[in-house]
């Protein structure tokens, strides 16, 4: 260690402390000495204490600084990381894996750590520190292990990594992508069994997530064969036990893949749960993989959205075209005097060139009125304005001539109500001109205004496209037409019509959306896979409907057999949070109860924990991968009863090896305890000795 005391000021600045020790103990001991109080030794003495106490502090005025440099030596560290995914004993070693392998792993270490400094680490589904205690994780992401090295030691002595795995991988990104920013050299222990067995499987189905009470939906199955040419198999799905669709597929090779397309039809509504079985084979050892489950959600019907016309229009078209893009809406188009009778049974209304000056147009409006619909007005350069503001919809117009204005939108910034991807936002600046009419706008106070008029090149504060709510009905209006022109405009410019969708959708969605508003609200999934929580939010009210937080929320979920799980909501700043225990695949329901001052809440529903297939799926390990990352980086392959070899080669390489630092710290000598006990040492030892002999 070596130690020095630096300053910025200049050297000859301490002669000048020293000068200043001298001048103040000269002053101070000349008058001392002329009164003859002390003898001559002893003025010196308290001189000499001064000038020492005066000259420390007129030093510690320049800052100076107590700089130390050590000297470290950082051993290599040999990073173990062990795949635990249940790939791994899916073969007839599963016993040696399960009770000998982490034994021999455990040996390493012990070799290893004489010379290096061992870090053990697992991974699979997920990343954690430390080796995990059986082989169970239902993925396996080892580009997510090497992700977490490089942020733990890409600026450290890392001297080498084994790598133990047998090379599958089903979650993340390629890992001779994820590794190439490792220097140090790469060790893989090739783990699992490459032997090519006899296997029939379902390794995939393609399925819609949500269906429609009454539909049919399409379901691809994908069905995977090994070594079985000559064979056939069939592929069943069933459905609460019940065969719903069967076919036969023959297998003409030995590396076969096929699709199997099947129809099936949504005849009840929530979560149904439907199974896949292919037959199995002679010989076939893995049957694991024979069964695959999949959940649809059955809605009872669609958001039903009505578009009346005064008069056709292509806006109308491009309406219906850009709404019936989403599965989720179902579109009835319709003219003034072909107006559907049920106007109840539709969740919003969108009215082009209304209100008309004919009693058609009064009826529509009286009957939305009355059902409490939400309404998109497209004004259109043909309204009746005068009835158009009598509906107050926070928007005024007044007509200052026949003749229609060209103008194009401009987003306004910091619109509150929803947002639009970066690609929408800057597709709005370059739509084309659509026709408003030349009049004068008026907008009220409750209005959020999504787009405004730019007229040539002059920015107005004129509303294109806006949105109010009043007593919770939701309203919108688009102040003139020719939409149809941006949904052209968007195709002709990037060969689709996301961004026209994009607009026409999140505009649907917010005018459609029945807001809740009950006391209690809970935000449940509808499905999770087996290796994660279920999570849900709750939310608790009062009378006011304030958020509150003086009373618990409890939730009890029930499996199929009848079992029960209680839990307790924890609070979280505003609301409520609750990570549910990990639970095995199956259908579950839940209730969750609060309870604000005398009156019990409830609030119910069903989820689903969906098996992960990938670990039976792919169970023939690929150590050419392992191979290929071991060349790349400078290291080589060993099989599991070669780790002590591995241990020798780790040994033997001279790129190993320790680091040697030189790291300084700073430290203001002002802030060391014991300078400022010597100071007032000095100068109580001073002051003691001048007051025991009479000076003063």
């Amino acid at each position: 260690m070596n130690i020095k005391i630096v300053t910025e000021a200049p050297a000859w600045f301490l002669l000048l402390c020293i000068i200043a020790g001298v001048a103040y103990a000269g002053v101070l001991y000349w008058r001392e000495r002329k009164q003859n109080v002390m003898s001559k030794g002893l003025i010196a003495l308290l001189g000499f204490l001064r000038f020492l106490s005066v000259s420390v502090i007129a030093f510690l005025l320049m800052s100076p600084l107590l700089k130390t440099v050590f000297r470290e030596v950082e051993k290599p560290v040999i990073v173990i990381a062990t795949d635990h995914s249940a790939s791994i004993v899916a073969n007839k070693d599963s016993a040696w894996y399960n009770s000998e392998f982490p034994a021999q792993l455990n040996d390493l270490e012990n070799t290893l750590s004489e010379n290096y400094t061992v870090v053990r680490y697992s991974f699979g589904d997920h990343f954690s520190e430390g080796s995990d205690s059986s082989f169970s994780h239902k993925e396996t992401d080892i580009s997510q292990m090497f992700d977490e090295l490089e942020t733990r030691y890409s600026d450290r002595n890392l001297g080498a990594v084994i790598l133990a795995t047998d090379g599958i991988y089903n979650r993340g990104t390629g890992p001779a992508y994820a590794a190439e920013w490792l220097k140090s050299p790469l060790f893989c222990v090739a783990l699992g069994d490459t032997t090519v067995k006899k296997d029939a499987l379902i390794e995939n189905v393609r399925h819609n997530s949500v269906a429609f009470l009454g539909n049919k939906f399409p379901a691809e199955i994908i069905v995977h064969a090994d070594k079985c040419k000559g064979e056939s198999v069939n592929v069943t799905v069933r459905k609460g036990g019940q065969i719903i669709n069967t076919q036969r597929v023959t297998v003409n090779e030995d590396n076969f893949t096929s699709t199997v397309l099947c129809e099936l039809q949504a005849t009840a509504t929530g979560i149904q749960r439907y199974s896949v079985n292919v037959s199995s084979v002679n010989g076939e050892e893995n049957t694991a993989n024979n069964n695959y489950d999949f959940f649809v959600e059955v809605l009872d019907s669609r958001q039903k959205i009505l578009v009346v016309g005064a008069a056709p229009h292509p806006d109308i078209a491009a309406l219906k075209l850009s709404i019936e893009s989403n599965d989720n809406y179902q579109v009835t188009t319709a003219l003034l005097n072909d107006v559907p009778q049920e106007i109840s049974k539709y969740n919003l209304a969108i009215l082009h060139s209304i209100p008309a000056d004919n009693s058609q147009a009064q009826k529509l409006l009286t009957d939305l009125d009355a059902a409490g619909i939400p309404i998109w007005y497209i004004t259109g350069v043909q309204a009746r304005y005068n009835l158009f503001n009598a509906r107050k919809t926070g928007i005024s117009i007044e007509m200052n001539g026949s003749r229609p204005n060209d103008c194009q939108p401009v987003i306004v910034k910091d619109f509150p109500l929803f947002s639009f991807s970066e690609n929408t936002l800057s597709w709005f600046q370059r739509m084309p001109a659509v026709q408003v009419p030349f009049a004068g706008f008026e907008t009220g106070n409750n209005v959020s205004v999504l787009l405004k008029q730019r007229i040539g090149t002059l920015n107005t504060d004129y509303p294109l496209m806006a949105f109010s709510e009043q007593n919770g009905r939701k309203t919108a209006v688009f102040t003139g037409e020719g939409i149809w022109r941006w949904r052209l405009a968007d195709f002709a410019e990037n060969g689709n019509h996301e961004s026209f969708n994009e607009f026409i959708g999140k505009t649907i969605q917010f005018l459609s959306l029945i807001e809740e508003k009950s006391f209690f609200r809970v935000a449940a999934p509808n499905s999770v896979p087996e290796n994660q929580r279920a999570s849900f939010d709750a939310e608790v009210y009062n009378r006011s409907f304030e958020l509150i937080q003086n009373t618990e929320v409890f939730m009890d979920i029930t499996d199929e057999q009848g079992r029960k799980y209680n839990n307790t909501f924890s609070k979280t700043t505003r609301a409520y949070h609750l990570d549910a225990p990990m639970l095995p695949p199956g259908e579950y329901t839940w209730e969750a109860r609060t309870k604000i001052g005398t009156e019990t809440f409830t609030k119910s529903g069903k989820f689903v924990v969906t098996a992960l297939m990938a670990e039976r799926v792919v169970t023939t390990a690929n150590h050419q991968l392992l191979y290929n990352l071991a060349a790349t980086h400078n290291g080589s392959v060993v099989y599991p009863k070669e780790l002590q070899r591995l241990a020798d080669l780790v040994k033997g390489r001279e790129d190993i090896r320790p680091v040697i630092y030189n790291p300084q710290k700073m430290m203001d000598l002002i802030q060391i305890w014991w300078i400022f006990a010597i100071l007032m040492g000095l100068l109580t030892l001073e002051w003691f000795i001048r007051k025991r002999n009479g000076a003063y």
